[in-house]
């Protein structure tokens, strides 16, 4: 057993079932949204795919022996990628190409993959075994003072590698209602902040002729700079360098708006932030977490709100802990 591991070794079992193809996919899709597994030859798979509740986080380990998985923008239209995945490597090896990255994680490794981007995991047939930590994405990308590197891989031997490895552990042995949950979380979205955090400027963006290429730009501009004011589609045309009926036909492929998508991704953010008060009894008002998400009149964020998530904000509080949607 490698030292990195040592916190994470209940999850490495002695041997592993053998699985249908179909059974197995059924598998992650329950868990983990619309994902599509490509196997080398064999139609069956060496692992599962299991979900473990962490303190109230989903975790999701998926072991298995297949070709590629991947997720395209025509599955993001079917089920919105509305978290990161913080994946720690623990048995072979993965490959993971995104936003015009790629990168290769061993056990140990950490990695932090976006689900609302098109993503590649690639395995060539040999055995891989990663967890994945389902954290709310809008949440983990609202701090205005932490840029967050996508895709970039955190080797076994870094200190912050350690640190989100101990907390990982530390969640699966915690229950959702116990006192330390709370903040055991809020201290993992601290140190993922932290591990993948980019130190420099902030990119500039040029015009890039792929459509795909395109809307991985808005989108990042859209995390970057959901609650401020200025954030319209004109504003994202103009930073992208596109005409605005080029960005509504971008976006037309995603089957949305870039209004629409911005007005997601804020109501998103509002309910993450709720559901963390509520655990928490935090006495932020309803108005005060509309208003730092970007929207200026209640009535219509409380009408939108409850058309997304068929409650109320006020039911959302009322409601008792409960798990966020996953994704791998």
């Amino acid at each position: 057993m490698q030292a990195p591991l040592r916190e994470l070794s209940g999850r490495i079992p002695p041997f592993w079932p053998t699985t249908p193809l179909d059974d197995w996919t059924d598998q992650l899709r329950s868990i983990c949204g619309h994902f599509n597994p490509s196997p080398v030859e064999s139609r069956t798979v060496t692992g599962t795919a299991t979900i473990s509740d962490a303190a109230g986080l989903e975790v999701a380990q998926v072991a298995n022996d297949l070709g590629t998985i991947h997720r395209d923008f025509e599955d993001i239209r079917r089920d919105y990628g509305e978290n990161l995945f913080l994946l720690l490597q623990l048995e072979g090896s993965c490959g993971i190409e995104q936003r015009g990255r790629q990168a290769t994680i061993s056990p140990g490794d950490c990695i932090l993959v976006d689900a609302s981007s098109p993503s590649v995991f690639h395995f060539g047939g040999q055995f891989s075994n990663h967890l994945s930590v389902h954290l709310p994405r809008q949440l983990i990308l609202s701090d205005r003072h932490a840029r967050i590197e996508i895709s970039r891989r955190l080797a076994a031997d870094d200190p912050m590698s350690s640190m989100l490895r101990a907390l990982v552990a530390k969640l699966l042995q915690t229950r959702v209602h116990d006192s330390r949950a709370t903040h055991l979380c809020e201290l993992l979205y601290s140190a993922t902040r932290q591990a993948f955090a980019h130190d420099g400027e902030l990119e500039r963006f040029v015009p890039v002729d792929a459509m795909a290429g395109r809307l991985e730009i808005v989108q990042i501009l859209i995390d970057r700079h959901l609650t401020e004011e200025r954030l319209t589609p004109q504003w994202l045309a103009d930073k992208v360098g596109i005409s605005l009926r080029t960005l509504q036909d971008d976006m037309s492929s995603l089957g949305t708006t870039a209004t629409s998508l911005i007005r997601m991704r804020r109501l998103h953010l509002v309910r993450e932030q709720l559901q963390q008060f509520r655990r928490s009894a935090n006495a932020t008002t309803i108005a005060e977490v509309a208003y730092s998400a970007g929207f200026s009149d209640i009535s219509y964020f409380n009408r939108c709100f409850r058309k997304m998530f068929d409650c109320s904000p006020k039911d959302m509080l009322r409601q008792s802990a409960v798990l966020p949607h996953a994704a791998m």
